[in-house]
């Protein structure tokens, strides 16, 4: 059986490739957490702009199942680079510009 096809996301964040860490350690001396565009747009729909999972959902154009997944993966990985001193870094996944 091979895995379920990913739908798209429909993301805004325009971070790809930037990477936050502990001031003062360099980058390569440090683990490395990969936060997908994906888990830091449903971080910033629900988290800092306030929508509800069903809305986020909306705007990202999946279930709110799947932004409840998404935001749940992207809290621990963010849970973990903060207080393990390790870096976060963006990297791009199945998302989609949203047109407006």
């Amino acid at each position: 059986m091979s895995p379920r096809y990913k739908k798209p996301r429909i993301c805004r964040c325009p971070a790809k490739g930037k990477a936050f860490k502990p001031a003062g350690i360099p980058l390569s001396g440090i683990e490395k957490i990969l936060l997908h565009m994906d888990e830091l747009e449903a971080l910033k729909l629900c988290d800092l702009d306030g929508l509800t999972q069903e809305e986020a959902g909306r705007k990202m154009g999946v279930s709110r199942g799947t932004v409840q997944r998404i935001v749940a993966s992207a809290r621990r990985k963010t849970a973990a680079a903060l207080t393990g001193c390790k870096a976060l870094v963006l990297e791009k996944t199945t998302c989609k510009k949203k047109e407006d």
